[in-house]
């Protein structure tokens, strides 16, 4: 077999390269993966340095909502692989692209407008995507996320993610000591604010966030509702049923004896630390130098696309023999050639995007701000149950942020530049 496959034309070699090199890249992410479901199976207690802070409880149901996404992940994993071996062996994208020929030509559109067909090409193919997608993607949202208590969807997925936040309400930070704290910060490092927006992000999801956005000396903060403890709808208790007095007294009696739910989001001062970190990536140039980044990628890609998107060995090699469609150039030279790139560059963006969430953690601690970041870092993790272990390859690997601990570590260790 493989005498054979050196011997064949080199469009074969470029075929079967593809198709190693993307089942290479599932099993090592799947050996990860694997790597990482030992940790969630078998780290049954609180890490000692989360003992005095983390209950047990909320350590547990951590550990089984990751457990049951990483199971999730594998089997959605496999599947994908597959149904894209699939359709390159059977020859799907050529089919799809002939399909789209038959179609643009029942309106008059012959193989010379190249541009109608492609976007009928896209219009089927982005179809196809949706459709064998969309049971996964329901499983993922009304099974995964509603049984750990983050689905707030009322609709289907697609709504929550694409359509929902284009009507998000954003309302002003009413003025007070938290809007007041956040200029004075603003202000200290010359952050040009101009509006801060509290945003209703609890109508989707209970995972918190913040961020801001804007060019120039236009720059907004966003902090989700689900972010702030004074804000979240989450923490408003909900009306109780009047009952008898025997009922209210034993009402009283238990919840003397239970403990309180803990409220979700964070304190003013942890708010103050956790922007204190975003603010920090802007202060140290991250945002600049991603976008730096991105623009010398982009062009290093067209580059190569230009040079690449006249050899016909690379259509013949995905059933194109005959034709050399601009966009399905693209799609051969961006998905599949230029995939061990896209590996290698992934891989070093993680370590860099590590590198700079060290970087925020450390300017906000210079600013004051260790202990309400540490003590913040946490809730959030406890908010999203996130799992603070981790398998140290599978984290080098995905994770764009450290994992809790090390960032904890980080935050109490002594200084570093």
């Amino acid at each position: 077999m493989l005498q054979e496959i050196l011997a064949s034309p080199v469009e074969d070699k470029i075929f079967y390269a593809v198709l190693v090199f993307s089942w290479t890249v599932y099993t090592w992410e799947a050996y990860l993966a694997c790597r990482q479901r030992k940790i969630y199976r078998t780290t049954m207690h609180v890490p000692t340095e989360l003992g005095k802070i983390m209950d047990s409880e909320t350590f547990e149901k951590s550990r089984l909502y990751q457990l049951d996404k990483s199971n999730f992940g594998f089997w959605s994993g496999l599947y994908s692989e597959a149904e894209g071996t699939l359709i390159l062996l059977l020859g799907g994208i050529p089919f799809l692209w002939k399909v789209s020929g038959i179609l643009t030509a029942r309106f008059g559109f012959g193989p010379e407008y190249e541009i109608s067909q492609s976007l009928v090409f896209l219009m089927l193919a982005t179809l196809f995507s949706a459709f064998t997608g969309l049971p996964w993607s329901l499983y993922n949202t009304f099974v995964i996320e509603e049984k750990h208590g983050f689905n707030q969807q009322i609709l289907v997925t697609i709504y929550a993610d694409y359509i929902a936040p284009l009507f998000d309400k954003f309302t002003p930070l009413p003025d007070g000591e938290l809007k007041s704290e956040i200029e004075s910060m603003a202000k200290s490092i010359c952050f040009p604010l101009t509006k801060i927006y509290v945003v209703e992000g609890s109508k989707r999801s209970s995972h918190s966030n913040a961020y801001f956005y804007g060019f120039f000396k236009n720059k907004r903060i966003v902090l989700f509702d689900t972010l702030l403890e004074d804000y979240s709808p989450l923490n408003t208790p909900g009306e109780k049923e009047p009952g008898t007095g025997e009922e209210n007294e034993a009402a009283g009696n238990e919840s003397k004896t239970k403990p309180k739910n803990k409220k979700q989001g964070c304190s003013n001062s942890e708010v103050l630390a956790v922007l204190g970190h975003e603010l920090g990536h802007w202060k140290l140039g991250h945002t600049v130098k991603n976008i730096v980044i991105s623009q010398m990628n982009s062009f290093l890609c067209f580059f190569l696309f230009a040079v690449l998107i006249g050899r016909k060995e690379l259509f013949m090699a995905f059933g194109f023999h005959d034709t050399q469609p601009t966009l399905i150039g693209l799609m051969i030279i961006f998905q599949f050639i230029f995939s061990p790139y896209n590996e290698l560059l992934s891989f070093c963006l993680t370590v860099l995007s590590r590198r700079f969430e060290f970087q925020a953690d450390a300017f906000a601690r210079s600013m004051g701000r260790s202990s309400e970041l540490y003590s913040a870092l946490i809730k959030l993790n406890k908010d999203n149950l996130g799992f603070p272990v981790a398998d140290w390859l599978f984290s080098m690997w995905h994770y764009s942020h450290p994992p809790l601990l090390e960032r904890l570590r980080a935050l109490t260790g002594p200084k570093q530049d």
